[in-house]
């Protein structure tokens, strides 16, 4: 069972920087084709793609987070980020690592795996 572990959320100022990392566990196949990505949710609201990462490595973003946010992938150790600078108070979300084995899938944020979460809080 494909399990995705967040951490590196927390409480930062408006301005300030926060990096999320997700460490998955349990491929069912090649860690190699499955693709990545993160989105985030706020309670009763709908969840919303932040950014993702295909098995080719081509990234995606929500447009609200372009130039802000990067997402990369380490492959060796097997773990993905999330580098968001410039962070805003709207930006304050729970934030969810995924995946899912088709790029087309993580390229429209839907995933089959997903995390248990991680808050991030920016004040103004």
């Amino acid at each position: 069972q494909v399990q995705l572990v967040e951490s590196g959320g927390g409480s930062v100022q408006a301005g300030g920087s926060l990096r999320l990392s997700c460490a998955p566990s349990g491929w069912v196949y090649d860690k190699s084709k499955y693709c990545m990505g993160w989105f985030r949710q706020a309670p009763g609201k709908e969840t919303q793609g932040v950014a993702s990462i295909g098995s080719d490595g081509l990234t995606d973003y929500a447009e609200s987070v372009k130039g802000r946010f990067t997402i990369s992938r380490d492959s060796d150790n097997d773990i993905l980020y999330l580098q968001m600078n410039s962070l805003k108070p709207e930006d304050s979300d729970t934030y969810y690592c995924a995946a899912d084995l088709l790029d087309s899938y993580c390229r429209q944020y839907e995933f089959a795996y997903r995390g248990q979460g991680t808050q991030v809080t920016v004040s103004s």
